[in-house]
């Protein structure tokens, strides 16, 4: 358990984002910080009987950072073949498709339409999505924002065309963007799964163990019900 929690503590790595997704957290007007991978840790702490505690970064990238430098414990991200180099990756508990979010002014409607010369694309910094897209478009190239504020600010302040993340993430901004619209199609489906430092062998396998019990139990079927995510499938 010693490799699991240096510390005495368990400390957590979360992402947030203003709307909440089976990876992303969001915080309330007091501060409070809410979501599936707030309730995942908590768990997770009370199972080894521990405190919880929560660092809330603005993008994957600080959290695969702060796990290789053995800031925090344990997180939750989308896996890719480049993290998989710094971090080692439990179970996938979400399968997410990356997909673009388009204003109405760029006519786009399709997946294929976004790689076109001209057309300003954005994504969050050192992200599975930004890399994924990165290689996937030949005619265009994407720019990095640092958190999915200030992706959605450019595109509401007409400074980008379409804006790259998961396609459940993305009905609440094209909610609040009138005419904008998700395309059809996506370029990468991946999981979202728990992941630990590496050369930690003991720790992931708990972690392993803890999440494959909490998908089986209904332990992150509840958590995505909390959240508001009843129409979301857990992976199996």
């Amino acid at each position: 358990m010693n490799e699991l929690i240096p510390t005495g503590k368990l400390r957590v790595g979360v992402a947030f984002a203003p709307s909440p997704s089976p990876l992303f957290v969001v915080k309330a007007k007091d501060g409070a910080v809410h979501g599936v991978t707030i309730d995942l840790g908590n768990e997770l702490a009370q199972q080894i009987g521990v405190e919880a505690e929560f660092m809330v970064a603005p993008n994957t990238g600080e959290l695969v950072d702060a796990l290789e430098a053995g800031r925090i414990d344990v997180s939750f991200m989308p896996v890719d073949e480049e993290r998989k180099k710094r971090i080692d990756f439990g179970p996938v508990y979400f399968l997410v498709e990356s997909t673009y979010m388009v204003t109405e002014a760029s006519g786009l409607r399709r997946v294929e339409d976004v790689d076109r010369p001209g057309i300003r694309v954005v994504g969050i910094a050192n992200t599975t999505t930004i890399r994924a897209a990165a290689r996937s478009l030949t005619q265009t190239t994407i720019t990095a924002a640092q958190s999915i504020g200030e992706a959605v600010e450019m595109l509401t302040g007409g400074k980008a065309d379409a804006f790259a993340l998961s396609r459940d993430s993305l009905p609440p901004f094209v909610a609040k963007l009138p005419g904008s619209r998700i395309v059809d199609g996506g370029f990468q489906l991946t999981g979202v799964a728990i992941a630990v430092p590496k050369a930690r062998p003991d720790a992931l396998a708990y972690v392993t163990a803890f999440i494959e019990k909490a998908k089986n139990s209904g332990v992150v079927r509840g958590a995505f019900n909390r959240a508001g995510l009843q129409h979301l499938l857990v992976a199996p």
